[in-house]
């Protein structure tokens, strides 16, 4: 009995000694974590005490889309949308001026405002500036082993160099190629169309009942086009709007209760670097930027005719993809009433120096006369002196150009839309 009583006793002290040295272990593990996070040798380090053992994250995709981005419209925007959705990080290259020179035409926005635009949307993570046009070994390397990237991502519609080859058939060679869906409705070309075909009618009718060309294209019948395919060689808009489409570009969350909510009002039309530099300033001032989109028909009251020359759901949809912007008022009022600043609990409504017109303060009919009598109405500095009519006077001052750019262009516009097919993943 003895020895099986100092049996029990030694097996008593073995398994005690075992879970104290077990604790001491333990504890010692995670006072090593706990020293090395907060060691000054080594700033930035991240250390995750509760699991010191743990794998390290798995390597983020990494995926790579270029083009030239001129006039960069809700298209442009949609598919940097779709190429953000096929990884975890996009990096952007912009073409540069001279290469889209060479193989398009002269561009209408220089590379430093193209720049600002791309930076601006809500799903670029990284841009690389005068990405060349076409993919070379050289480039697709650089590519992978400078920047990381796994993926070259374009959208269905062929992209010819001028010598007849496929500007990414090295990056398909290469197995690393993805493809997304072209936004139809609309391209670069169709809005410089658009622009173009403006110029024209207006030398053949300034009469007051002559109808809107935005609104004919924008539903896709002029008198003079019904072809499909305009004179200039750009083909008529069929843009299609949907629910799920904004929904995609929305941030789907709301201001918190105490955010302060900054208001800014415009027509948006031929979305450029000049309303994205204003937007960034404004939504500087709060937490929360809420932008007003006036209608079609308040634009042609108050700024002629021929405009917008984007619809209202196309300017929307350009507006809420900029990084700037938490939430837009489709068809805002042109005048702002107090009930509209208590619905939406708006702290200051801005306006920028730089605009079409400026002469809103001496008219009989102010729309910012209540901001103003409430002390809530400000003028911000505008970073860039660019509005929509210096768009549309580049492109008159040199219409030559651009008419014979839009020319060169209409074989490949025409080939895709008769020869398309249907593309999932939208």
């Amino acid at each position: 009995m003895s020895s099986v009583g100092g049996n029990e006793e030694r097996w008593s002290r073995l398994v005690a000694t075992c879970l104290v040295g077990g604790v001491v272990f333990g504890l010692s593990i995670w006072g090593l974590c706990a020293a090395a996070a907060q060691s000054p040798s080594s700033p930035g380090r991240s250390w995750n005490i509760t699991s010191p053992f743990k794998n390290k994250k798995k390597k983020p995709i990494r995926v790579y889309m270029d083009g030239c981005f001129d006039m960069m419209h809700y298209g442009h925007c949609n598919a940097l949308r779709q190429a953000h959705a096929l990884g975890d990080q996009l990096v952007v290259g912009v073409v540069s001026d001279a290469e889209i020179i060479a193989n398009k035409g002269p561009p209408v926005t220089p590379l430093h405002e193209r720049m600002i635009m791309v930076h601006a949307v809500k799903w670029v993570d990284e841009v690389i500036p005068d990405a060349p046009y076409a993919i070379t070994e050289d480039f697709m390397k650089k590519l992978f082993e400078e920047y990381k990237i796994d993926y070259i991502i374009h959208g269905d519609d062929p992209c010819v160099l001028p010598d007849g080859t496929d500007a990414y058939a090295v990056a398909k060679k290469a197995g690393r190629y993805k493809q997304i869906k072209r936004t139809e409705g609309v391209s670069s070309t169709d809005i410089v169309g658009r622009m173009l075909l403006c110029v024209r009618e207006r030398s053949v009718s300034d009469k007051p009942q002559h109808s809107s060309l935005q609104r004919q294209f924008s539903h896709g019948h002029s008198q003079k086009f019904e072809d499909g395919v305009s004179a200039g060689g750009t083909r008529v808009s069929h843009f299609l709007p949907t629910s799920r489409r904004i929904v995609q570009f929305s941030n789907g969350k709301g201001p918190g209760p105490n955010a302060r909510i900054i208001y800014i009002d415009g027509a948006f039309d031929l979305f450029h670097a000049g309303h994205v530099e204003i937007l960034r300033v404004a939504r500087g001032l709060g937490d929360f930027l809420l932008v007003g989109i006036h209608t079609d028909q308040t634009v042609s009251a108050k700024r002629g005719a021929h405009r917008p020359i984007m619809n209202l759901h196309e300017r929307s949809l350009s507006v809420l993809a900029c990084r700037y912007v938490d939430e837009v008022i489709i068809g805002a009022p042109w005048e702002i009433s107090k009930d509209m600043i208590t619905t939406f609990n708006i702290s200051l409504v801005v306006h920028g120096t730089v605009a079409e017109s400026n002469d809103f303060q001496k008219e009989q009919d102010n729309p910012y006369a209540v901001p103003l009598s409430l002390g809530i109405f400000k003028v911000l500095e505008s970073p860039l002196g660019i509005t929509t009519m210096t768009i549309i006077k580049r492109i008159v001052s040199n219409q030559e150009a651009y008419q014979k750019r839009n020319e060169k262009k209409a074989d490949s516009e025409r080939r895709y839309y008769e020869d398309k097919t249907y593309v999932a993943g939208d």
